[in-house]
């Protein structure tokens, strides 16, 4: 048999491949320096301050000049900070401290970098997940990975939740004003418990989640917001979280978790009032596969390998919907647990907003 000839190699698409790889390892090596720049309050001394040399900078933040003026040129290479080369400084525009310095911003982005950092972290448990198929359970993540999910979330959710996608459910608002029960599962830190919470303070919320140090997070944060007899969080599962009648049962970036997101959907079914709503909030993602290869789709496609889909594997079932799932995976599941109807209520470029409905 005639050996096959060898591939021939496009020199152009070669060279646009390397250009994307240079790209990548220059993210990939720059997101410490993100974390670093939070940390050591490095954008929040550039915020407003206008162009700064690196000694200015140095000086405003309380580090030493040298590493400061490195990691400033990393910065500017990479567009986080702009530089003027006339007068060597070095300066925030509003866009950049909107995303880098403003903690209550709505794109705030540098809790994304915590989570990362807890992947890089956790490699060796993930290689063993993947040649065990075991999986791995959230609770086993770097703590980071805690923190930097609430973070990557609350500016969206403090941006959203209460202004568009609540109003867009069928009828929820007006019981919330008026005095609503709410289970909020998977709730992690709270974030989105407090947010409802303190926009309807007539209403009753519960949140839930089997992650325990999770759980005594959420009651600090709640106790920080003056929430102490308004809102409760306790250790349950999807699967058991205790109450029944409930107005409004939310799911927040967390049903693809799930080991059994069927069974996590027919007990919201059971403990929903006759009249109430399942609000399923998911990374955004199209149905098919091709529809996610965009930068998005990159994102939460990195995240589901090495967090939501070795999650739902540790557990039982282990369905492993991913987080890219998609909307008619996702109807699939809650109308197999028994919901009569599931429609797409809002979207953000980052949010699939879902109303389930018995």
């Amino acid at each position: 048999m005639e050996p096959s000839a060898a591939p021939t190699v496009d020199d152009a698409r070669l060279h646009e491949f390397m250009g994307k790889a240079v790209l990548d390892m220059g993210a990939m090596i720059s997101g410490p320096l993100c974390v670093i720049g939070e940390r050591l309050g490095l954008y929040k001394a550039m915020a407003g301050a206008g162009p700064l040399t690196s000694s200015g900078l140095a000086e405003r933040s309380g580090v030493a000049e040298r590493s400061v003026r490195e990691w400033l040129r990393n910065q500017a290479a990479g567009g986080y900070v702009d530089y003027d080369g006339a007068s060597d400084t070095y300066s925030l525009s509003p866009e950049q401290a909107m995303a880098l310095a403003d903690e209550d911003s709505p794109v705030y982005l540098l809790g994304a970098f915590d989570l990362i950092a807890s992947i890089y972290a956790d490699e060796d448990k993930i290689i063993e997940a993947f040649q065990t198929g075991e999986g791995m359970g959230w609770h086993e993540h770097d703590k980071r990975l805690f923190h930097g999910t609430e973070r990557f979330f609350r500016p969206g959710y403090r941006a959203h939740l209460t202004s568009e996608w609540i109003p867009a459910l069928e009828g929820v608002e007006e019981k919330l004003h008026s005095g609503a029960k709410v289970a909020d599962i998977g709730c992690g830190h709270g974030a989105s418990t407090i947010i409802m919470a303190t926009a309807y303070p007539r209403s009753e919320f519960r949140g839930f989640d089997y992650h325990e140090a999770s759980i005594e997070r959420a009651r600090e944060a709640a106790g920080k917001a003056g929430l102490d007899g308004r809102v409760s969080f306790e250790v349950a599962t999807a699967k058991e979280f205790p109450g029944a009648d409930y107005d409004l049962v939310t799911f927040f970036d967390c049903l693809h978790d799930m080991g059994d997101p069927e069974g996590a959907a027919a007990h919201t079914l059971a403990a929903l009032a006759d009249d109430g709503t399942a609000m399923i909030v998911e990374p955004f993602a199209g149905d098919e596969v091709d529809e996610n290869l965009n930068p998005v789709g990159r994102l939460y496609y990195g995240a589901s390998t090495m967090v939501c889909t070795p999650a739902s594997l540790s557990q039982e079932v282990g369905l492993a919907l991913g987080a890219q799932a998609g909307e008619a995976a996702i109807a699939e599941v809650v109308k197999r647990a028994g919901f009569g109807s599931l429609r797409r209520a809002a979207e953000t470029p980052f949010n699939l907003i879902l109303e389930a409905r018995p």
